[in-house]
């Protein structure tokens, strides 16, 4: 007695649908490093990428509004000298994300209400002493004055 099996699933019937191109990023250098972090952090404001970058480490934060074909020429945050591990905005302030990176070091920009026309290169404040490197950099939600940083190497 043979019965075919059809797996109970609450997904079976669900399709997709794919984005129009004016509502998705394209032509955007995402890193190629592989680490187990996020390459991207987004809040109502912008969405923050890490890109491919020499000399050093680089993520690029657009407007949401700002959709499309992304220019290779577009402006980066720029100021770690490793390659950036991982980023994420401040849950309190649209206008504030923290990154890390290779370099030992964990900066804290302020992004522009209308996003970067200049290549951003001076944190408003830089974390630096770890004997390691920065792997992840996480958001404290109780405390809108502390952001907290996590070492795991």
């Amino acid at each position: 007695m043979s019965r075919s099996f059809v797996r109970n699933s609450k997904f079976r019937h669900v399709f997709g649908q794919a984005a129009k191109a004016d509502q998705c990023y394209d032509d955007i250098r995402i890193s190629q490093m592989t680490w187990d972090s996020n390459f991207c952090s987004v809040n109502p404001k912008f969405v923050a990428m890490i890109v491919d970058a020499s000399g050093g480490g680089a993520f690029m934060v657009l407007p949401l509004t700002k959709t499309g074909r992304i220019d290779m020429s577009y402006p980066t945050v720029c100021g770690h000298t490793g390659p950036v591990l991982d980023i994420e905005f401040c849950p309190h302030n649209d206008n504030i994300i923290a990154s890390s990176s290779e370099d030992c070091s964990v900066m804290i920009w302020e992004i522009p209400d209308g996003g970067l026309t200049l290549p951003l290169t001076d944190p408003v404040v830089k974390l630096e002493g770890h004997s390691k490197r920065v792997d992840k950099v996480e958001k404290q939600t109780e405390i809108s004055q502390l952001e907290t940083m996590a070492l795991f190497h």
